[in-house]
């Protein structure tokens, strides 16, 4: 076989090295003096310190088919941010603070600069919330994606004082719901997304404007996912619980947090739900159900607390809601909808 079989094949090792010393270059810029290898290695070396009981929270999780919209838009700094947001705001519901991040980005043709826009929203992303781009994998797959096709995951791991770790134990009936807006859809429930709005077969209708969200469809599907690690911080003393609403909803996210015994009671009209949700609803005939199973509905992160605490979380976060309370369970569901 000649020199350039591998090249042949699909697989450009050059432009790979190229992309490879770039991306160092991208994540040197999150690098504080806990990182210890920052020339890059098989593996990244991070020095804790500071902790006397420390727990490390680690999640992992993509963007989902989100992917798709950014891809017919051309615009991958969002879903960068994205990657690293949400799972930021899932070691949140622990009370971590995210130390590092890695991220896994597959593909089977190399864009460089669909490459360099991603890896700068990634970099936007850890900056926002303090923590070093780490380590990663970049992989060239040709045969295993289509030829725009690309796959995305992050990992990220923090810490928290062990005393400082939220317990559900600690939640009871009466305690205060508060509700943290989201910025839209975030990363969940785009499949249904794309087939009421038939994008894959249809995608120039991301570019139809719509009067109720003031801009195009794309712009809307394309709003980062709202980080609530720099808004909850200074207030996480406070919690008894936080749910980050995902894939699920509010009805299969809050049970995660809440003793079997108790159940989440929202008053339905409590917060804004934001109009993208009226024109998918509209348009694809859903069931309000299945809209509330699917999406955050609005609310991108809810909080348990008592009663006391209220008033400090709004002062610190002003578009904080009370938005229902915790009770006693006495149905099937561990989460209910009451009207005012």
């Amino acid at each position: 076989m000649t020199s350039d079989a591998y090249h042949s094949s699909g697989v450009d090792l050059d432009r790979m090295e190229s992309l490879k010393e770039r991306i160092k270059a991208f994540a040197a810029v999150t690098h504080g003096p806990e990182v210890l290898n920052a020339d890059g290695s098989f593996a990244g070396l991070y020095r804790l310190g500071g902790y006397r009981q420390p727990v490390l929270v680690a999640s992992t999780d993509g963007v989902g088919t989100k992917i798709k919209i950014a891809s017919h838009m051309g615009h991958f700094e969002s879903i960068g941010q994205d990657l690293v947001t949400l799972n930021v705001n899932d070691i949140l519901t622990q009370g971590a603070k995210p130390l590092f991040f890695l991220d896994y980005i597959a593909f089977s043709t190399l864009d460089e600069q669909r490459m360099d826009t991603l890896m700068r929203g990634i970099v936007w992303g850890c900056r926002e919330v303090g923590c070093a781009l780490l380590g990663g994998e970049t992989a060239q797959m040709p045969g295993v994606y289509g030829q725009d096709g690309l796959d995305l995951a992050g990992f990220v791991v923090g810490v928290v004082e062990r005393d400082n770790v939220l317990k559900r134990e600690n939640i009871q009936a009466g305690d205060y719901l508060v509700g943290f807006p989201s910025s839209g859809l975030h990363t969940n429930g785009f499949s249904l997304v794309r087939r009421v709005f038939n994008i894959d077969e249809n995608p120039t209708v991301l570019f139809r404007p719509y009067e109720e969200l003031h801009h195009q469809l794309g712009e809307e599907l394309l709003i980062r996912h709202r980080c609530y690690y720099p808004l909850l911080k200074p207030v996480l003393g406070f919690f008894k619980g936080l749910a980050h609403i995902t894939g699920g909803g509010l009805p299969g996210k809050m049970p995660a947090i809440l003793p079997d015994d108790l159940a989440a009671d929202f008053q339905r009209d409590s917060w804004t739900v934001p109009p993208i949700f009226d024109v998918i609803q509209r348009e694809g005939s859903v069931s309000t159900d299945e809209m509330f199973r699917v999406f955050n509905m609005g609310l991108g992160m809810v909080g348990v607390c008592e009663e006391d605490a209220v008033a400090s979380i709004q002062q610190e976060v002003p578009d904080a809601v009370v938005v229902g309370r915790v009770v006693a369970r006495d149905t099937d569901s561990q989460v209910t909808f009451s009207d005012s």
